[in-house]
């Protein structure tokens, strides 16, 4: 049936199919990956990850929020993060990691790094 289509007419039509598709949202982040900040809080307040993922959070709250570590052995902070804004960080080392917002104390959560 493919007989008369090249190999590269066939590569190029996958290609072709592979963006089409990345366009409606089929191509996305690696899953469990991210962290959505809404209604005060991080979900899953709780995250495991492989060693070398990059993590996500994205703040769909009407509030701003930001990320701050909660070890000072690994520091990091956010900018605060407005609505539909991300920050990222990724997680290369073994370990379990707290963070919290500094605006609302009450959020916290953890990054679990295997």
């Amino acid at each position: 049936m493919f007989g008369n289509i090249s190999r590269r007419a066939l590569a190029f039509a996958a290609g072709g199919a592979l963006v089409f598709f990345a366009g409606f949202g089929l191509a996305q982040q690696a899953p469990g990956s991210q962290v959505v900040i809404d209604s005060h809080a991080f979900t899953p307040a709780s995250l495991t990850v492989p060693a070398g993922t990059q993590v996500v959070w994205l703040n769909q709250d009407d509030e701003p929020h930001n990320i701050v570590s909660g070890d000072p052995q690994t520091p990091y902070k956010s900018k605060v993060l407005d609505t539909n804004d991300k920050f990222a960080r990724l997680f290369d080392k073994p370990g379990i990691y707290q963070y919290f917002c500094s605006i609302h104390s009450e959020m916290t959560g953890t990054i679990t790094v295997k």
